[in-house]
């Protein structure tokens, strides 16, 4: 858990400040000073993201731009190259992935397990091409860039975006609202990235995120981050919300926080998350512990994550043991609490692949007494993500 901290050796992102004057309460998280909460409350900060929307800081995470040689740029071909290069280190297809689309994918070790989760984007523009735009974890980008360095050495470079902050917008607010400054981006589809420029400002805008809401993911230079913060807050229907809500949003999204429902043991198959493994690359393998992964994809895994809904009103947190309703232990809760849209506790976890099926009965020990429970599909809160 994020532990309350004013300790000034910590890292501070580009709105550190106007969270302060905000009144939000800051603990450290990844090495940074983050809000957790704001005085709404977390509770309300997530209805009010799930009604209207909600404004995330997120410039922590680690984004990077990943290139072939500058002088292949834009030529016929780089992104052949760069593509080739990322998927020595990723099973997601991004050979195919068009001007402006986005991709979800893992970095994975030689055993097939998960050492982060990642987007890659590939930018629209034509001088642009032989280019990647990456997004990892905070909890890990200094360990994700430093691997990626040494094992694309030679193939290409990769340039921090550190003079960079990211901003999420999330709700179904979020499109009018964004409208208001760039109006071309209440346009774009979901997992396409564009670039514009606003006051002076050369932005990356993302439609995605991490709430399972409609939304948007802004890349902005630091010095124009609070600036834009501040104009987007100036809307009645937004309010910035802090980690808690987003944790919470996330989890009834059925989405995966890494060092948690993902783990370097743990590969996408076992997380549920083969979709991110491409086609192509399913067949032609060729990625880091792909033996592991093709078994699994054709066998079944051993463990599976799972969504998991206990009876009554107590959540099970992370740790908590999963059994049969006879008691034999099948696995461990990776994240669990309160759905606050759903109106009751949720949680996911690992068991045992036979126990997978929806609606197996389960029981979860729970301050050291059984809670029944029962295997429930997911997302817990449905998508609302735009597709045009």
């Amino acid at each position: 858990m994020p532990l309350e901290s004013e300790n000034a050796a910590l890292k501070k992102t580009s709105l550190n400040d106007l969270h302060r004057a905000l009144g939000a309460k800051m603990v450290e998280f990844a090495g940074y000073d983050m809000p957790v909460q704001f005085p709404m409350g977390v509770l309300k900060e997530h209805l009010h993201t799930r009604e209207k929307a909600g404004l995330f800081d997120v410039s922590h995470m680690g984004q990077a731009f990943l290139k072939t040689a500058e002088a292949d740029l834009g030529d016929d071909g780089a992104h052949e190259k760069i593509a080739a290069a990322i998927e020595m280190l990723v099973p997601g297809e991004i050979q195919k992935l068009k001007k402006g689309g986005a991709r979800y994918s893992v970095l994975l070790n030689e055993e097939g397990g998960i050492l982060d989760d990642l987007m890659i984007t590939r930018p629209i523009r034509d001088d642009k091409q032989g280019m990647l735009f990456l997004v990892v974890n905070a909890s890990m980008k200094d360990q994700d860039f430093a691997l990626i360095e040494e094992k694309l050495a030679g193939k290409a470079t990769l340039e921090r975006a550190e003079d960079r902050s990211l901003i999420a917008l999330q709700g179904p607010a979020a499109a009018g609202v964004v409208a208001k400054l760039i109006p071309e981006a209440a346009e774009q589809k979901f997992m396409t990235m564009r670039p514009y420029e606003w006051q002076g400002a050369y932005l990356l805008v993302t439609r995605g995120g991490y709430t399972g809401e409609d939304g948007f993911e802004i890349s902005v230079p630091n010095d124009k981050a609070e600036l834009l913060a501040k104009t987007l807050l100036a809307h009645p229907q937004v309010e910035s919300i802090g980690l808690g809500a987003r944790d919470s949003l996330r989890l009834e999204a059925g989405l995966c926080l890494y060092g948690h429902d993902l783990t370097p043991e743990i590969s996408p198959v076992e997380g549920n998350i083969a979709f991110a493994i491409g086609k192509r690359r399913r067949e032609e393998g060729g990625f880091p512990g792909a033996v592991r992964i093709q078994k699994e994809l054709a066998e079944g895994p051993t463990s599976l994550r799972i969504g998991i809904r206990p009876e009554g009103r107590a959540p099970a947190r992370e740790g908590a043991e999963i059994q049969t309703t006879d008691g034999k232990s099948i696995g461990k809760v990776t994240s669990g609490g309160f759905g606050p849209s759903v109106g009751g506790p949720v949680a996911m976890g690992y068991v045992d692949a036979a126990y997978a099926e929806t609606g197996t009965p389960l029981q979860l020990i729970v301050r050291g007494k059984p809670l029944s429970a029962v295997v429930a599909d997911m997302p817990f809160a449905p998508h609302r993500y735009f597709r045009g």
